[in-house]
């Protein structure tokens, strides 16, 4: 190892052990079981979830609706996401002008953003400002104005954001992944969209989107902030109560992800290869996920500390990163990394992954592994609570996945419940190297494609 390597590995560790020592201070300053969360229903029916923060006059309000881009058609493929970007300009008797004037000067925050499974939204406001807030929220909602000119405007953001990814390596091996393992199935649909759909959508697609997604059935909010029950209750009501009672959703099928072992090539001429790889995973209800978030931390989610990082990064230099998350979706599940390396050095990177995704098979976690998965998931949780809107999002993440009104109460307990006989297990029954799919995009050096990519 160069000097330069040693003091940039120092440097690495350094800052993974500043890292630990915050999340142990903030773990002690910011106890999780302080959080004191409320059911509310407003007189109109709508619920949420509430915590009561006095320290700020701030209300925060975050929420989703079930059913996101994976329902648009596939001729019109970014409806969603157009939506998301156009709801805010305009609403009403306000033009988008207008409209983003009164946000300006309330200092009012309003945002939208369409996911995989759900669409969702933020609202933000002083106290002082908060009705004014909640009626702009009504407005973009239930009467959003579609203006010619916005749209226009967003759809040629949307091309021409579309034309600088297709150039770009990491983008381009998401899309030919998701195609790859999912094939015709709408979760392979891109998230923006393609030239051909964002062209095709007509204002008609959008007003419609809004009568047929957006409803009170199928709501899901949480909100954060120096209120109580009784005044959030009718502010619901102004927020959500004009949004029709109840709209059915298209039944779209489960999808597992298809485990080929195959490895795709995407020819591109640059310098570093992007890597995607993965299998099937694990669904957020499965009784094994608690075992399997800590299983994923030692493997590659661990950042400087997992073995992925430290045996293809750390000893070797091979790649820039490497990494590993959970995935659960609605109608699937993934285990899945990335890496980014010299075109020269991914066929290495692949064995490497290859190697380690066999010897966590295996089930050898050492009990220092353990420990240190366990100390890091339990201590820097409180970090994801540390906003208004982060912990509104938490209560909207918790309702969404069905994990009980207590579960920052005894998500700890779960974790530490978790044993090396427990990760061995389900290690054992869902990884597979075998399974692997490989998505390399560059120009790689003595990597042979299994089979001819996917077109996106």
């Amino acid at each position: 190892m160069s000097r330069a390597q040693s003091r940039s590995t120092g440097r690495l560790h350094l800052a993974a052990g500043i890292l630990t020592a915050v999340i142990a201070f903030t773990a002690a300053a910011l106890p999780a079981q302080a959080i004191e969360i409320e059911r509310v229903v407003s007189p109109g029916g709508i619920k949420a979830w509430l915590v009561r923060d006095t320290s700020v006059p701030l209300l925060s309000i975050e929420f989703s609706f079930r059913g996101g881009r994976t329902y648009d058609p596939v001729e019109k493929a970014g409806l969603s996401s157009l939506v998301s970007g156009l709801l805010d300009e305009g609403a009403g008797s306000l033009d988008s002008k207008s409209f983003q004037a009164e946000l300006q000067n309330k200092s009012i925050r309003m945002s939208f953003a369409a996911g995989r499974d759900t669409f969702r939204g933020s609202l933000k406001a002083l106290n002082k400002h908060r009705d004014k807030a909640i009626d702009l929220l009504a407005l973009a909602l239930t009467q959003p104005r579609f203006d010619a000119e916005p749209i226009e405007r967003l759809r040629q953001q949307t091309l021409v954001s579309l034309k600088r990814n297709s150039t770009n390596p990491n983008y381009i091996a998401g899309r030919t992944w998701s195609k790859a393992v999912y094939g015709e199935h709408p979760y392979s649909m891109p998230s923006n969209g393609t030239e051909e759909t964002i062209k095709a959508i007509k204002r008609a697609d959008l007003v419609e989107f809004v009568k047929q997604r957006f409803a009170q059935n199928i709501l899901i909010v949480g909100v954060t902030g120096n209120i109580t029950a009784e005044e959030l209750g009718p502010l619901l009501d102004r927020g959500f109560g004009a949004l029709p009672k109840r709209v059915e959703l298209t039944k779209i099928a489960d999808v597992p992800p298809k485990s080929s072992c195959e490895t795709y090539v995407v020819d591109l001429d640059v310098p570093q290869s992007s890597i995607i790889f993965g299998q099937a995973g694990l669904q957020r209800s499965d009784p094994d996920w608690y075992t399997g978030l800590v299983m994923n931390y030692i493997l590659g989610g661990g950042g400087f500390g997992s073995r992925l990082y430290t045996e293809i990064r750390e000893k070797r230099g091979l790649a820039y990163s490497v990494g590993t998350y959970l995935h659960p979706m609605r109608l699937s599940a993934l285990i899945a990394g990335s890496a980014g390396t010299k075109n020269e050095r991914v066929a290495e990177s692949l064995n490497l992954v290859k190697s380690e995704w066999s010897r966590m098979q295996d089930g050898r976690v050492t009990p220092e592994e353990l420990e240190r998965a366990q100390s890091y998931l339990t201590g820097s949780f409180p970090l994801r609570l540390s906003s208004t809107n982060a912990i509104a999002r938490m209560l909207v993440s918790i309702q969404y996945h069905d994990l009980g009104i207590d579960y920052i109460d005894k998500r700890a307990s779960y974790i530490n419940a978790v044993s090396r006989e427990g990760i061995a297990k389900l290690a054992a029954r869902l990884l597979d190297p075998k399974k692997l799919t490989f998505v390399v995009v560059g120009k790689p050096k003595d990597v042979k494609a299994t089979a001819e990519a996917p077109q996106i």
